[in-house]
C-alpha cells in the first residue's frame, strides 16, 4: 500500500483546455491551424521552466512569424483555460488524504496560474504536503531534478514516492528518476493501486 503519493495536476486532478477555449486562443491570435499549437507547445517548457509570460508570447510569435495585436487577451485566455478541476480526483484527493496517505502536487505550470489554482482551490490543496510547481523551481516535467526536488521537498527518496502522471513520457522520466509511476487512466485506477 503505497504511503506518498505524488499527482500531477493537468490531465490527472485538472481539466485539460476545451475546443471552446482553445478556438477562443487561435482567435486572438489571428493565426490558425495546426502551426499555432505546435509554437505554442514548442515555446511552452521555458514559459513553465519560469519564463516571463511577455516573452512566451513574443517567442510563439517570433516562432509563427507573427505579431500578435492583443497579448494581455491571449494571456487572460490562456490563464482562464487551465483552471478548471475535475471534481472525480478532488474527492480521490480527499478520500487518500483522510486515510493518512501523504501527499504530494508535481506540475508544469506557470506562474501566473499557481495564484489563480491557490485562491480558487486551496481548500484541496491544502490536502497536499508539498505543491511542486515547475514555474517556481525552474526546471520541468521530465527534467529528472524535478522528481528529485519534489521528494526531497516530502521528505522522502524517489523510491517511496507513487506518481501519476497523463504523459508517458513523463511516466517514463520518473521511473527513471527511482518512482513508481503510472500513467493515469481514471480516478477508479488511482483507487485500485493506492488501497
Amino acid at each position: 500500500m503505497p504511503e506518498v503519493i505524488v499527482f500531477d495536476l493537468y490531465g490527472v486532478i485538472a481539466r485539460t483546455q476545451t475546443d471552446e477555449a482553445k478556438q477562443q486562443i487561435v482567435e486572438l491570435a489571428g493565426v490558425q491551424g495546426e502551426g499555432f499549437w505546435e509554437a505554442y507547445w514548442a515555446c511552452r517548457p521555458a514559459y513553465d521552466a519560469g519564463q516571463e509570460s511577455g516573452q512566451y508570447w513574443a517567442a510563439v510569435a517570433d516562432r509563427l512569424g507573427a505579431r500578435f495585436a492583443d497579448v494581455p487577451a491571449l494571456i487572460d485566455a490562456d490563464l482562464a483555460s487551465w483552471c478548471h478541476v475535475d471534481p472525480q480526483m478532488v474527492a480521490v484527493v480527499h478520500e487518500l488524504a483522510d486515510r493518512g496517505r501523504t501527499l504530494g502536487l508535481l506540475s508544469n505550470i506557470i506562474e501566473e496560474l499557481v495564484p489563480i489554482w491557490e485562491t480558487r482551490h486551496g481548500e484541496w490543496l491544502r490536502r497536499f504536503t508539498a505543491l511542486t510547481y515547475s514555474c517556481r523551481i525552474g526546471v520541468a516535467k521530465p527534467d529528472r531534478r524535478a522528481y528529485e526536488i519534489c521528494a526531497e521537498r516530502m521528505g522522502v527518496a524517489p523510491g517511496d514516492v507513487l506518481f501519476f502522471d497523463d504523459n508517458e513520457v513523463n511516466v517514463v522520466a520518473a521511473r527513471d528518476a527511482g518512482m513508481s509511476a503510472e500513467l493515469f487512466t481514471s480516478p477508479e485506477q488511482v483507487r485500485t493501486l493506492t488501497a
